[in-house]
């Protein structure tokens, strides 16, 4: 259920406001990214439930050049490529804000950023409403930062054309924790990095219990939940160690090797 607001995309009208436990607002200077986006899968699904709201807001649209939106300019002291402009960036920021009573804690998608990590995944969702911003050409001016002061987040240490498809990650990611997103909750305990386990996620299979002469460990065919579940730890603990040893390292939350 989507409404239409000028180039912006929002899920508001899903449900009832008091229903929704979960609400994203996304400034961008290209909302029609997120059109297929907001209408597939397991989020379409939240949202037609009413446990999360998203709405794209197009950053244009608080323009102070009303003839032509323009929203960069050249950075001063040369350089190449165009930077987004302080005014509009302040305006629209705030002009969201108004639009719904929770106080949205404002997010920054930059390569500069935090690198996003499941447990910051886990603190943002239990924050009940975010505000992401998404750059583009050479970033933003400076004070946006400065007066803002958004927390600053990257998807890893590479360079994307621009904001939104981090924004996606990190909606994808904080919306599975939501209660009543998943059909399973246990699915988020288990998985990778995730509160259960913080390590990489053991080796799964289905059926068939043979296939080109590779098959599924007698173990898991034995009904014997104990030495199930204690092979799953040692499968977890051999994987981490083989593909990530770093996340032994108790300087960043991960459990050591016993």
């Amino acid at each position: 259920m989507l409404r239409r607001l000028g180039e912006a995309a929002c899920s508001c009208e899903a449900m009832p406001r008091f229903f929704i436990m979960y609400r994203v607002d996304v400034i961008t200077l290209f909302p029609q990214i997120f059109d297929g986006y907001l209408t597939q899968s397991l989020l379409a699904k939240a949202i037609a439930n009413g446990l999360v709201e998203l709405c794209v807001h197009n950053l244009r649209d608080w323009s102070v050049d009303l003839k032509h939106h323009k929203i960069d300019d050249r950075p001063y002291g040369g350089g190449p490529g165009m930077l987004i402009c302080v005014e509009p960036v302040i305006r629209c920021v705030e002009a969201v804000q108004a639009m719904h009573s929770t106080p949205g804690k404002v997010l920054l998608l930059t390569p500069q950023g935090e690198q996003l990590r499941q447990q910051r995944v886990e603190n943002l969702a239990q924050s009940n409403r975010l505000i992401l911003l998404c750059g583009r050409y050479e970033g933003f001016d400076q004070r946006v930062t400065d007066i803002l002061q958004p927390l600053e987040l990257s998807i890893g240490d590479y360079v994307l054309n621009g904001g939104e498809v981090a924004a996606m990650v990190l909606v994808d990611a904080t919306v599975r924790m939501i209660p009543g997103v998943l059909g399973d909750e246990q699915s988020s305990w288990d998985d990778s990095f995730s509160r259960g386990n913080r390590l990489l996620e053991f080796p799964q299979y289905t059926r068939p219990p043979e296939f080109r002469g590779y098959t599924v460990p007698d173990v898991l065919l034995s009904g014997n939940h104990q030495e199930i579940a204690k092979w799953r730890q040692q499968q977890s603990l051999a994987k981490t160690e083989l593909r990530r040893n770093d996340l032994f390292d108790k300087n960043i939350g991960f459990p050591t090797k016993e």
